[in-house]
């Protein structure tokens, strides 16, 4: 079992540093693309990347979670698995491809707005069958090679992209910027999956495994789809009811809190094939890893939330002037950030548990309820609307979630309170700094500072111990013994 904890720890140590590249590369890009582009046209370019990523899970029809699950569970079946489901995918892939074509002509959008469509369709279909390659390496524990890709992807981007941006004024370009990156992120998954883990890609239909990969998959799918929905779906809704310059403005809320959320992906990327094989084998271990992941979660996301609530108009101004609308829109998404935080170890533990289907129904019950309040408060308060519905559902979702945990495990409640106790009274003494010296101090010097008095006071008030620190030190120090 200690091998296993070394894994994750190293598991965990190489994602959550990829992510972090990841996120500060993707976060710099849009940087310098609302620096560089009208709230107009930011709009229309994220309008045409969340029209065909709703699409994009019909493709996948949430596969990828149960190519990890069944790949971490029996790794002699990962060719059998992949061969299969690539052959579900390619009439998948075809039939979405054909649908946003023709949404895209009937929609009404203009001609820039289709072309954009049309282009951001082609990484639609490739980045479902990197999903899928990537998954496979995951359920074998592996995720040193999607670190790598998840750098590289996003490198590829900012430099073609600041390219595209000082040669053109068109966002066609852009638009191909992504395709390149979709394209290189295929093949050289391709490559890994073949070489490296000798697994030979080839058509297969087996009735009877693609009976059960269906069977197996359907609260998976229902869930992605409700998800990639639920996630999407607020950008085009603005677009139609409200116009791209609130498409854009939101852009800049939505941007934000998406680049934050590399600490509870990597953590549960890496604790999704292990809560598996603690469900199985070792309850006890089960309770354990998931109570730390929530105790980790509540430590990092309070501070960064109360942070940017507080210094939000200091933000902003690393964007254009036109921008400074997006304030309250990004204070209002940010107080959510609690709730997304802990709602990626909910759902993870409920996916791996076999209660997927809990998970689907709660995500379907926050899809419902997004689509109503965005009906009725986009019209009224545009991107501000937006906003509220973002906090309202993740409060739902994370109340739906914690409800049915103690079911399946048992979850150390009076800790966990008490962590959240500590890290309340730190945040609030480190936010009444910033608010105090956030007109005084240059905004990066703020945030080195408010950070240290937020965590020497946690650790004053016991909310983590020396032996906590020494931990996650030595889980990246691992990275350069074992790798």
């Amino acid at each position: 079992m200690s091998e296993k904890i070394t894994n994750i720890a190293k598991n965990t140590s190489y994602f959550t540093f990829a992510l972090i590249m990841q996120k500060v590369i993707s976060f710099s890009y849009f940087i310098i693309l609302a620096r560089n582009l009208a709230p107009e046209n930011l709009g229309k370019y994220y309008l045409a990347i969340s029209f065909t990523t709703i699409f994009a899970i019909f493709i996948d029809m949430g596969l990828a979670n149960v190519l990890t699950r069944e790949v971490a569970k029996t790794r002699e079946n990962a060719g059998k698995l992949i061969n299969n489901i690539l052959t579900i995918k390619i009439p998948l892939f075809l039939i979405c491809f054909i649908a946003v074509i023709v949404l895209a002509n009937i929609s009404g959008y203009p001609e820039i707005t289709r072309h954009l469509i049309y282009l951001a369709a082609i990484p639609m279909v490739l980045d479902s069958f990197t999903v899928s390659f990537f998954a496979v390496i995951r359920g074998h524990h592996n995720l040193i090679f999607e670190s790598i890709a998840s750098v590289l992807v996003p490198l590829i981007m900012l430099v073609f992209g600041f390219i595209a941006l000082k040669l053109s004024d068109s966002l066609i370009p852009l638009m191909l910027t992504l395709v390149l990156a979709s394209v290189f992120n295929f093949i050289y998954a391709l490559i890994v999956i073949i070489k490296k883990f000798k697994i030979k890609l080839k058509p297969e239909f087996d009735k009877k495994f693609i009976k059960l990969i269906i069977k197996i998959t359907a609260p998976f799918a229902l869930f992605a789809i409700f998800q990639r929905i639920y996630t999407n779906l607020d950008t085009v809704l603005l677009s139609i009811l409200a116009g791209d310059k609130s498409a854009g403005l939101y852009q800049i809320a939505f941007k934000i809190i998406f680049a934050l959320q590399f600490l509870p992906m990597a953590f549960t990327a890496s604790l999704y094939p292990a809560f598996s094989l603690y469900w199985s084998k070792n309850r006890e271990q089960l309770s354990i890893s998931f109570a730390r992941a929530i105790n980790y979660l509540i430590i990092i996301s309070l501070p960064i939330s109360a942070g940017i609530i507080v210094l939000v108009d200091k933000i902003i101004r690393l964007f254009k002037p036109e921008y400074l609308e997006s304030i309250l829109p990004l204070q209002i998404i940010m107080a959510s950030l609690f709730f997304i935080f802990l709602n990626f170890p909910i759902g993870s533990l409920l996916n791996a548990c076999d209660r997927q289907a809990v998970n689907t129904r709660n995500m379907g019950i926050v899809l419902l309820l997004s689509i109503a309040l965005n009906l009725i408060f986009i019209p009224k308060w545009q991107e501000t609307g937006a906003s509220i519905t973002v906090l309202i559902t993740n409060l739902i979702m994370f109340v739906l979630g914690l409800y049915y945990i103690p079911k399946i495990t048992k979850i150390y409640f009076l800790k966990i309170g008490k962590i959240l106790l500590k890290s309340t009274i730190a945040v609030s003494y480190m936010g009444v700094f910033a608010f105090s010296f956030k007109n005084d101090i240059n905004i990066f010097i703020i945030v080195i500072l408010s950070s240290i008095i937020y965590f020497v006071l946690l650790y004053l008030l016991g909310g983590f111990k020396k032996e906590d620190v020494i931990s996650i030190w030595n889980s990246f120090a691992n990275v350069k013994k074992l790798g």
